[in-house]
């Protein structure tokens, strides 16, 4: 969700040279961005010393400081970069040479359980939904607007090559029978109130594949594989199980490949969009105004939501009775990835 951010950065200074600082689990995703010339990757471990004399070495003129945390601020001012652009927020303002402020945004604020109680016994009238500019990616383009760069969204890209895609068709002897893929993705690091059931999952992919003739691509980290060999034995030997065996960039050719990504809201989620794949999404307590993938109200994606008045609550599990997730029928997924591969 940077991304539109940083390619508004290069549209404004062509001739500029932008490096990105990132988590070395990260640096892998920008491979050939237009966007930036260079990456400094750090790694869990490095202090905030040892990141801040990293870039103090390279003498930069400028840091723009795309995360909200005190420590991502303090690392540029001990770099001593003399001009220094961030969100003002989280004590951290007079680290900043120029503090933008937080005022209008918006924050994924988790319900206690007796805040949920009472939304869905009508006690609690539901706040007016967010407006669309409440994005994360809107958040982002709010830096670019404070130095007079052209902020209009654009949607979120990562490159892929076509020698990315041939190599890793030829890796992992991906079939060229002429079968559409769509990518099924049924995991959630951040806990089961993000996954919709598995077994409905296992029913609308048989279905899809009975109408659609697809290959599925079926994708996970390694935290997924058991999850994911349980999917293999109900979809047969023509899904293709790549959970636990791709890189981080891997997976973004995988993604590329997909004419539909089926998927909870999850990392891939974001990338299966930015490479280029439609994706469709039930979500249950998290909220597509704030993080959905893609350019923000792009119709090629398709987001599905039960009406229910305790989502989203942002918890790692729900305290009841997942009501949000269990309100999503099977028929309307299958009908939102036939719609989505058209």
């Amino acid at each position: 969700m940077t991304t539109p951010a940083l390619l508004r950065l290069r549209e404004a200074l062509p001739d500029a040279r932008i490096t990105l600082l990132t988590a070395s689990k990260l640096d892998q995703l920008w491979a050939g961005h237009p966007a930036v010339d260079e990456i400094i990757s750090f790694h869990p471990q490095d202090s905030i010393f040892t990141v801040a004399r990293l870039l103090r070495c390279r003498q930069f003129d400028t840091a723009i400081v795309f995360p909200n945390s005190f420590r991502s601020a303090l690392e540029v001012w001990l770099a001593r970069i003399p001009n220094r652009i961030g969100i003002a927020t989280n004590g951290r303002g007079f680290l900043l040479t120029r503090k933008i402020s937080s005022e209008s945004q918006f924050t994924m604020r988790k319900r206690s359980k007796s805040e949920i109680h009472s939304l869905i016994s009508g006690n609690v009238v539901q706040a007016n939904p967010m407006p669309s500019s409440a994005h994360q990616l809107h958040h982002y383009l709010r830096l670019m607007a404070a130095i007079g760069v052209n902020s209009s969204p654009i949607a979120p890209k990562i490159m892929v090559s076509e020698i990315e895609r041939t190599d890793f068709r030829s890796k992992f002897k991906f079939p060229s029978d002429g079968r559409p893929f769509i990518g099924l993705n049924v995991g959630a690091e951040y806990g089961p109130a993000k996954r919709w059931p598995i077994e409905r999952f296992i029913d609308a992919a048989i279905e899809i594949r009975q109408k659609t003739n697809c290959r599925w691509i079926l994708l996970g980290g390694t935290n997924d594989v058991s999850l994911v060999s349980s999917l293999t034995a109900k979809l047969g030997d023509d899904s293709i199980n790549l959970a636990g065996q791709t890189s981080l960039r891997e997976l973004c050719v995988a993604l590329s490949l997909c004419r539909v990504v089926l998927t909870n809201d999850t990392g891939p989620m974001h990338l299966a969009a930015a490479v280029g794949a439609r994706v469709v999404v039930p979500f249950g307590s998290t909220s597509p105004e704030l993080t959905a993938p893609g350019l923000p109200g792009d119709s090629h994606h398709h987001f599905l939501r039960s009406a229910v008045p305790c989502s989203p609550c942002f918890l790692r599990e729900c305290p009841i009775d997942f009501r949000c997730m269990y309100g999503i029928s099977v028929e309307r997924v299958v009908q939102a990835v036939l719609r989505a591969s058209e």
